[in-house]
């Protein structure tokens, strides 16, 4: 039955996050010249306190370390400022020169003039056709009206403080954020311990591990993303400059920033660098070596210097890299995509740590959000088996085959008897799942134990005769199919292994045991369910073979399994195994002392007949 009222509160609770989640982002975009400065003070924060520590760990005093270290970084960062702007005015000056634009000119005519027939012809008879139709229509509208242009001039004044506002807002912003940085740097210990006092009140230890994980995550990823840039950077500019392509510098400082922005900036970097090697080269020497320069720099960089450096990845997935990259170019422009990883990275450590902000961890993480043995029972829900048997193979490639029944495939039919019982799973589903899972036992898991023969053989040299033990399933094919996977476990060399159907009455249980003679009884009945029928088999085996091995298999029991032992022993069985490993260690030393009583007993029978 419904509950009206909380189906209400929760309804109420969806609105306030949703509602406090449209205001946030209300404010960190409306807000962006405030928090903008903050988030870039706090980025450079974490970049150079590992230079402020190492100073510091030296002996260096913490304001002479700090002061140290920010004027070195504003050196470096001027100088670079200062190489770009002198770059881009050389750029910008050829640019407008008449050989230049000439040049330009008959390259672009050289490809669209590649021949009569081809491509770039047809476009530019199509673009030669609308540019004389636009031409046409705006002599029309031309004789029809007349348009007065009216210029409006502007003073000296109005002109100087049209450009000394952006430059002003430019520096005062770059000012506050060398002054946070430098006081973020001063005064983080304090910074961090009034952090963990208002967000970790009554949580110290959860909130300090998600501050170290946080700093050791985002300091390592940006100190190492810079030094790997820069020498991208400094790279492409020497090979440039080898290939006597202009603006070497420059190019390098654009490719060396772009990086940043995740997987998308290296690209667009080399579009744009290719462009302009094609634009200026007078053929396609220049053009083709600097490509095959960035690509093979990428390549270096991307396959040897992160995994050396980085060791680890930032926890966050791609495609939550890409969509973050977006988002934050959306709210904060350029700025926003340099920012876009470490403040996603904090998302993460958030999710990770704060229970009711978990659905960044789940969004963004990079680990998997689903168990094996989930996303195994899921796929086999929708009917896809590839996936399922490519879930399979990968596991079994990465753990042994003991741990593949265990772990992955005996959950999915605990699971999907949980799900059958409570009528949420039909019984064309579940005959499905039981039918997939057989079929993976016998053609992708079975065959890994031909590895194990040299194993089987140390065993066949400690038993003589094999032993036959008798396998019941106490309801379903359930339990047949948990019972084909135990017997992997058993070596093949010493013991025959026979499983009873589960359509098997348990008053014909009796009757195989009469036939096979079986030294040990294992039932099986993987939860949930079946206790009282292994009770009631166990009961009637007992009456029958007061002598009788019996032994119970409760495998991927949740119950309490001290309970469920002392019952089942009550009613005859001689012990239980709650998982594949600990039946097979109660069946072993019994294997061994039944194949050696019969192997002493086939020598006495042999004896007489040898001296007769």
């Amino acid at each position: 039955m419904s509950d009206p009222a909380g189906s209400m509160r929760n309804l109420q609770r969806s609105f306030y996050f949703l509602g406090s989640l449209v205001l946030a982002f209300g404010l960190v975009y409306w807000a962006q010249r405030v928090l903008i400065p903050v988030a870039l003070a706090i980025l450079l924060s974490f970049v150079l306190t590992p230079g402020v520590s190492a100073l510091q760990r030296r002996g260096l005093g913490r304001f002479p370390s700090t002061f140290a270290v920010v004027i070195l970084a504003l050196l470096v960062l001027g100088a670079v400022g200062w190489l770009i702007v002198r770059q881009m005015d050389s750029l910008a000056e050829e640019l407008t020169r008449e050989d230049f634009r000439k040049q330009l000119a008959d390259k672009v005519g050289r490809v669209f003039s590649t021949g009569s027939e081809g491509v770039l012809h047809d476009i530019q008879a199509v673009a030669d056709e609308v540019s004389k139709k636009t031409q046409e229509a705006s002599r029309l509208n031309s004789d029809s009206q007349t348009i007065q242009t009216v210029r409006v001039e502007q003073s000296l004044f109005s002109q100087v403080l049209a450009a000394a506002g952006p430059a002003a807002e430019f520096l005062g912003t770059s000012a506050l954020v060398l002054v946070l940085v430098a006081f973020m740097l001063i005064k983080r210990e304090d910074l961090r311990n009034r952090l963990v006092r208002l967000l970790g009140h009554g949580r110290i230890i959860v909130t300090t591990r998600a501050f170290n994980e946080a700093g050791d995550r985002i300091s390592r990823y940006l100190l190492m993303q810079v030094l790997v840039n820069a020498l991208f950077g400094v790279s492409i500019t020497a090979g440039l400059a080898l290939l006597g392509i202009r603006y070497a510098p420059l190019w390098g400082v654009i490719c060396g920033l772009l990086r940043f922005i995740p997987y998308v900036g290296t690209w667009v970097g080399a579009a744009l660098l290719q462009a302009f090697a094609i634009a200026t080269s007078d053929g396609w020497r220049e053009p083709i070596l600097a490509f095959a320069l960035f690509l093979a720099l990428e390549i270096l960089a991307a396959n040897v210097l992160e995994p050396l450096l980085f060791g680890h990845s930032t926890g966050v997935s791609p495609v939550a890299l890409l969509v973050a990259a977006a988002f934050w170019l959306f709210m904060w422009g350029p700025v926003g995509l340099i920012l876009s990883t470490p403040m996603t990275v904090c998302l993460v450590v958030l999710g990770k740590y704060v229970p009711q902000l978990e659905f960044f961890d789940v969004l963004l993480s990079d680990e998997p959000v689903l168990d094996p043995e989930v996303s195994y029972y899921q796929r086999l829900l929708s009917h896809d088996q590839d996936e399922a048997t490519e879930l399979v193979e990968q596991h079994i490639t990465q753990n042994p085959v003991e741990t593949v029944y265990e772990e992955l495939l005996l959950p999915t039919l605990v699971q999907a008897k949980s799900d059958h019982g409570r009528g949420d799973l039909s019984q064309d589903v579940a005959h499905y799942i039981l039918e997939i899972t057989r079929d993976m036992i016998r053609t992708i898991v079975q065959p890994q134990k031909s590895n194990k023969k040299p194993a089987e053989d140390e065993w066949k040299r400690d038993f003589l005769k094999p032993v036959l033990i008798l396998g019941c399933p106490a309801m379903n094919e359930s339990d047949e199919v948990a019972l084909e996977m135990f017997q992997q476990f058993l070596p093949t060399c010493c013991c025959d292994f026979v499983v009873l159907s589960p359509h098997t009455l348990a008053a014909e249980v009796p009757t195989k045991i009469d036939e096979l003679h079986p030294a040990l009884v294992l039932i099986a009945a993987i939860p949930p369910g079946g206790l009282a029928q292994i009770r009631y088999l166990c009961k009637r085996l007992r009456t029958h073979y007061p002598k009788l091995k019996i032994l119970v298999g409760r495998w991927a029991a949740s119950e309490e399994t001290g309970r469920i032992r002392e019952r089942l022993k009550a009613a005859g069985a001689d012990d239980v195994g709650f998982s594949f490993g600990e039946s097979q260690a109660q069946i072993v030393p019994f294997i061994q002392v039944a194949s050696s009583l019969s192997a002493e007993i086939a020598n006495e029978e042999r004896e007489p007949v040898l001296s007769h």
